[in-house]
């Protein structure tokens, strides 16, 4: 089963609404960054949320989708893969860099369970 090789799921809010570039060749590409949250007890007992920060990538038509549906501070869900790659800082200095890369995006909205 290669599907399941490299196979991210989260479960997230956007930091920022998408930025969208449009390549020469016409092809879109989506970009935007998504917290997930986890939760443990310290030592006292009290619960404490740890947030994690990822890059997200989409492309073609799902980055229209992104671009068109998706806003800063909304609940998607995000199945991709991890897409490596290597960036120099100003000093020259080769950093490793991940981003998720979507291959499906849900909108998740909160429903009023007293609306009929």
């Amino acid at each position: 089963m290669n599907t399941m090789n490299n196979h991210v799921q989260l479960i997230g809010f956007l930091g920022a609404d998408p930025e969208v570039k449009k390549f020469d060749n016409g092809r879109l590409m989506a970009k935007f960054p998504m917290a997930t949250n986890d939760y443990y007890f310290d030592s006292k007992g009290e619960r404490v949320t740890q947030t994690e920060w990822h890059q997200v990538v989409a492309w073609g038509k799902l980055a229209e989708l992104c671009q068109s549906k998706l806003k800063k501070g909304g609940k998607v869900a995000i199945i991709g893969k991890l897409s490596w790659y290597f960036n120099n800082d100003a000093e020259g200095n080769k950093h490793a860099m991940v981003n998720v890369q979507a291959n499906e995006m849900h909108l998740l909205v909160k429903v009023d369970a007293s609306e009929k």
